[in-house]
């Protein structure tokens, strides 16, 4: 039972100052994130556009894997935010532990995945030297998927807490370690053999599996908690598992239907226009993800925010928290449009590869950094209210949104548009931009409706068992 005596809610008011101070750690511990991948992109590079597109198409496919229970876990900052809110730093800390058992369960289900994985890979129609380079990448990485998943739930445990410099630590030292062993793997030094696209996969999992022990002992060890949470014993309740799933599933499901309408739209629509488009497509949204984190760091910031207001009674609070967070988030969107605008071509300079397809290769990706900043403000607008609705613990409304427009929008009008119709990139673009303005749009309705007001995430002290 938590001691009462600590259950105090707090004010935690809306500010510019509050906002960019959770938002700085949460950016550079995304940043450090996308690092991992864009540097195993960028350092097979040179081996070729085989190399290139299994590294990066491999990435795509492995968070096929990880996004459901990566979606689940990210429902943990919700909690501990809310029951931070409220002064209940010890129930808060249960969500941690709530957190990596499904870190664990996720990790048996990605040793089977190692059996099935090959066949799934070869079924899908690449080339077969793709095919073969993205089927040993991937073995590599799922041996310690459950490291990565439990370094988010961990990452989201102490965000909702207002502490995002502990994780980002952890983050940095991941991004630091993955370069190296890259370095030391891919090409063979200090003595080590030169492994290529495999030797990219062997670091980035050594360097996620270190990075997540370092965090599993601050938190096991208290460090970076209020000292009450540290003094009650937690006594793991079985009930709020279950609570933590009910509104986290809907939560992984919000970003595994999108995440598998976009897999599918890589693997069908524009995998069928060729590996060096293949590989220009992924290499582009690469740099997308990194300018986009200041975005979704700003964002997570702003759910934290709106979770602590929550649970300490003060929902007038939140709109204003939602408003500020958007203005912002739109704002840093819309200078890189400006950015690609003018260093489209610069960006992708790092990502070229040699040989007579790189001037093809800095052609169309060029041109789809350009095209990209149509999207740009929605996607700020939409990570703004999804992580602002999901923070209040309305998971489901958000799933069944983009589940409905991915599938029955988004994947059928770019296929028919680029497979059937023999459309080019300029139709690949139309129909990203339709589908997060249209998801901005919805998921401003549902805001403004006040649904959220009505909803009771961490409920009431449940028994412990």
């Amino acid at each position: 039972m938590a001691d009462a005596a600590h259950i105090v809610p707090v004010e935690h008011p809306a500010s510019l100052r509050k906002l960019l101070n959770l938002a700085w750690p949460i950016i550079i511990s995304r940043s450090a994130q996308v690092v991992v991948s864009v540097s195993d992109a960028a350092m097979v590079s040179h081996l070729g556009q085989d190399s290139l597109a299994a590294t990066t198409t491999g990435g795509l496919n492995l968070m096929a894997f990880f996004i459901l229970p990566m979606g689940v876990v990210f429902i943990v900052s919700s909690f501990a935010s809310q029951l931070y809110g409220r002064g209940d730093h010890a129930g808060a800390r249960r969500y941690g532990f709530y957190g990596l058992a499904v870190a664990a369960m996720a990790q048996i289900l990605y040793f089977a995945g190692v059996l099935v994985m090959p066949r799934a890979v070869a079924a899908i129609g690449y080339t077969p030297a793709v095919a073969t380079l993205m089927q040993q990448w991937l073995t590599v990485r799922l041996c310690t998927g459950g490291a990565a998943i439990g370094l988010e739930a961990l990452g989201n445990y102490y965000g909702g807490l207002g502490n995002p410099r502990l994780p980002m630590a952890t983050q940095v030292l991941c991004m630091v370690l993955n370069v190296a062993l890259n370095w030391v793997f891919i090409s063979g030094h200090l003595g080590a053999p030169a492994l290529g696209v495999v030797g990219s996969a062997l670091g980035s999992a050594l360097a996620t599996l270190t990075a997540f022990l370092v965090l599993l002992g601050c938190f096991l060890a208290g460090v970076g908690e209020h000292p009450s949470a540290r003094r009650v014993k937690a006594q793991l309740r079985f009930a709020e598992l279950v609570r933590m799933l009910r509104f986290g599933i809907p939560s992984g499901l919000n970003w595994f239907v999108e995440f598998g309408a976009f897999s599918l739209f890589i693997n069908l629509v524009i995998n069928g226009l060729g590996t060096t488009t293949l590989a220009g497509f992924m290499a582009s949204m690469e740099v997308n993800q990194v300018a986009a984190m200041p975005a979704f760091g700003l964002t997570s910031a702003g759910a934290i925010l709106v979770g602590q207001a929550i649970g300490a009674k003060n929902l007038d609070q939140v709109p204003k928290t939602v408003k500020l967070t958007a203005l912002v988030a739109c704002g840093w969107m819309g200078f890189v449009g400006l950015v690609y605008l003018v260093f489209a071509r610069y960006c992708m300079l790092p990502f070229a590869p040699p040989g007579a397809e790189r001037e093809a290769f800095l052609d169309i990706t060029a041109q789809l950094l350009t095209l990209s900043i149509t999207w740009q403000m929605f996607d700020a607008t939409v990570m703004t209210l999804a992580e602002a609705l999901r923070a209040a613990g309305d998971t489901a409304f958000t799933a069944w949104v983009r589940g409905i427009v991915a599938w029955c929008v988004f994947v059928p009008g770019s296929f028919i548009s680029v497979r059937v119709l023999g459309g080019g990139i300029g139709w690949v673009v139309f129909w990203l931009t339709g589908y997060i303005a249209i998801m901005a749009f919805v998921l401003f309705l549902r805001f403004r409706s006040g649904a959220w007001r009505k909803l009771d995430l961490a409920g009431t002290e449940l028994p412990a068992i």
